[in-house]
């Protein structure tokens, strides 16, 4: 489902004035496809970031630029590290029924039984799928696996009118044997051991005698 986002068309380009945009709250874009040239937009920034949060990593939004509406999918977005706000969107433009590729994330749901270690192989999987009808995530069931259990591309449960382009033999979860702590220890001095590390080993007194400057003190305390 795609969320509304009155657009303006920009003029100007650069860091400055990027920068400028930015400090009103807004955000610089641009639209690529269709064999169109990019169309350079600025986006209200709080409106642009829930939209972006509400469609996940393939939100489709509903541009208005200059009184039309123009379907517009996310392909890549530029977060500042240490802000969170955004910085940048990119956009191709869709129309409505058109199939479009996208990489659609992996979300387990359940959970193993004991003693169990879930490794997720492949975190996305790719799909063609109508632009208005791509999923947000791929659900995979893991209540009660056993170790052993593999999950491939082609156990996928993928929505009506998705095609699964990755390959059907791709090793999406993996479900192990959980590793002891014992057994992590014995496979780091194992591996110290051929990478030529040597342990320092801290040697208690033969005998529980006490360090001679305790049995100095000792001593003293005595003699008072």
């Amino acid at each position: 489902m795609s969320e509304k986002i009155k657009a303006e068309k920009r003029t100007e380009f650069g860091k400055g004035a990027a920068r400028r945009i930015r400090r009103e709250d807004k955000v610089p874009a641009v639209v690529y496809g269709h064999g169109n040239e990019p169309i350079h937009l600025t986006l209200p920034g709080h409106d642009t970031m829930m939209a972006l949060k509400h469609g996940g990593a393939n939100a489709l939004l509903e541009l208005e630029i200059d009184g039309q509406t123009q379907l517009a999918l996310t392909k890549q977005v530029q977060i500042d590290p240490i802000k969170r706000h955004l910085e940048h969107v990119d956009f191709v433009a869709v129309r409505r029924g058109e199939k479009v590729t996208v990489d659609v994330p992996i979300h387990l749901v359940g959970e193993a039984a004991r003693e169990t270690l879930v490794v997720t192989e492949n975190a996305t999987v790719q799909l063609e799928a109508e632009a208005t009808h791509i999923p947000e995530t791929i659900e995979v069931d893991i209540e009660g696996a056993e170790v052993g259990t593999q999950i491939h591309a082609s156990d996928l449960n993928l929505p009506s009118g998705s095609t699964l382009l990755t390959d059907p033999e791709t090793l999406v979860v993996n479900v192990t044997q959980q590793v002891s702590a014992e057994a992590l220890e014995a496979e780091l001095e194992e591996a110290e051991a051929e990478a030529g590390i040597e342990r320092e080993e801290h040697e208690e007194p033969a005998g529980g005698e006490a360090p001679a400057e305790a049995a100095a003190d000792g001593e003293a305390a005595s003699e008072e």
